[in-house]
């Protein structure tokens, strides 16, 4: 426990000086968010792109993987929403609530930190994870919240999802890689030292804007942001470890980096739907702040038991 811990500390070391970039506002909102643009269109699709360019499709995916992950957040997703809704709450904000507790930080600090903590090897079940977030459960978000405004799922709303996913750019890396390993090109030379260059930028900037991005928001109404981390860091993995080891024969391996994948604090995607859409964002914000900082023993902890 405590070498892995040794070993995780430089990645929140990390999370921690861009928070103190951005609390003395040495860093900027401004400055902030243009660093995510960078991370998120550039270094971390390059990353995404090269990893998934040198894997073959099939055989990083694997179909009990996927249902093992795919019933055990379903799970955890509607025990959230039955919380939120037994408090009384409308079932947009059920929905915010419930991607909270299942929707982890995958993309900026799962991809980074669990191919160097797990091995390289990590990188397939993490994108499948990944995807499986992005293509469901970030769709589910946008279904529920204009199905409950609008009083039904009107076929406009499920052209904007899709439009949506087309536009990601991990969406779109990933699968270019994909197509590109399946049709068998070499990566020339001077592309692939393009993309190792591009991506190595991924996991400091990535990290460091977590931590700016973190400095501006606010601690609002503690209580339900300890319940939404808990579910996200104890619960998620729980269920997942279930579903993985228990029910459905996912290979050991495999199955730890769902695990491990599944226990990442609550991702700041959410926090930008949240706002969009105007549901509860200052708690969306509290329970990244409270999970973010509790993560640095949870997620240590649950690397040592899967490794």
């Amino acid at each position: 426990m405590l070498s892995v811990l040794i070993k995780t500390l430089p990645f929140f070391g990390l999370i921690a000086t861009g928070y103190l970039a951005g609390r003395t506002r040495f860093f900027t909102d401004e400055a902030t968010a243009y660093l995510t643009k960078f991370v998120f269109y550039f270094a971390l699709s390059a990353m995404l792109f090269r990893f998934s360019a040198n894997l073959s499709l099939s055989e990083v995916i694997s179909w009990p993987y996927i249902w093992a992950y795919l019933s055990g957040t379903s799970m955890l997703y509607a025990f959230a929403i039955l919380i939120a809704r037994l408090r009384g709450l409308a079932w947009d904000e059920c929905a915010v609530e419930a991607q909270c507790a299942v929707i982890g930080n995958a993309g900026f600090l799962g991809v980074p930190m669990l191919t160097l903590l797990l091995g390289p090897e990590a990188i397939g079940p993490v994108m499948m994870v990944l995807a499986v977030d992005l293509l469901v459960f970030s769709s589910m978000i946008v279904i529920v919240i204009t199905g409950s405004r609008d009083g039904r799922i009107a076929p406009g709303v499920l052209i904007s999802v899709g439009r949506g996913l087309t536009r990601n750019p991990m969406i779109v890396s990933i699968g270019a890689g994909f197509a590109w390993s399946a049709l068998q090109l070499p990566i020339p030379v001077p592309m692939n030292e393009f993309l190792d260059l591009m991506g190595a930028a991924a996991t400091p900037c990535a990290l460091f804007a977590i931590g700016a991005s973190l400095a501006s928001k606010n601690a609002e109404r503690l209580s339900v942001a300890v319940w939404l981390s808990s579910a996200k860091l104890l619960l998620h993995p729980a269920m997942i470890a279930v579903m993985a080891l228990l029910v459905f024969p996912v290979e050991p391996y495999a199955a730890g980096v769902m695990i491990a994948c599944a226990s990442l604090p609550v991702a700041g995607n959410v926090y930008i739907l949240a706002r969009h859409y105007g549901v509860a964002p200052q708690r969306v914000s509290t329970a990244i702040l409270v999970s973010t900082a509790a993560s640095v023993l949870t997620v240590s902890t649950v690397i040592a038991w899967v490794g």
